[in-house]
């Protein structure tokens, strides 16, 4: 059975790559851990806004934790192990392993990343689009 898509239009051309990147948000969005913010910033008194993830991560060291960027992916991993050493009465903080995804619109970047009181926070940038206008030339064919 063939799949119909909301961009399946013959008016709608080249849109194939935005709903490949609609199937990895949708099979992404599953897990809730950690949670997370985004927010739109200003940086630094600036007048240009960035985008910032905020992930909470208590627990987390710098070394447990990866921010990589893979075919227009933003991926943050987090890496704990159990220690042995510990015996617990209770036991209500797990150590787990987590990786959160976003997809990248194109032209987006990183512009830093900051682990701070148990928040990841990672600041992008959107670029300003400019406007094309460009006037097709039309031939004649006899």
């Amino acid at each position: 059975m063939s799949r119909v898509s909301a961009f399946s239009s013959p008016l709608l051309l080249g849109f194939d790559e935005i709903e490949r990147a609609l199937d990895r948000v949708a099979k992404a969005s599953g897990d809730g851990y950690p949670p997370y913010n985004i927010e739109r910033v200003t940086k630094n008194g600036a007048r240009d806004e960035c985008l910032r993830i905020t992930l909470a991560v208590a627990g987390f060291c710098r070394e447990a934790l990866e921010v990589t960027v893979e075919e227009n992916q933003l991926v943050i991993r987090g890496r704990q192990s159990d220690d042995r050493e510990r015996i617990y009465l209770h036991r209500g903080i797990a150590a787990r392993q987590f990786q959160k995804t976003f997809v990248l619109a194109d032209g987006i970047e990183i512009i830093s990343a900051e682990l701070k009181d148990g928040l990841l926070a990672i600041d992008l940038a959107r670029p300003t689009p400019e406007r094309v206008v460009r006037k097709i030339e039309i031939g004649v064919r006899d």
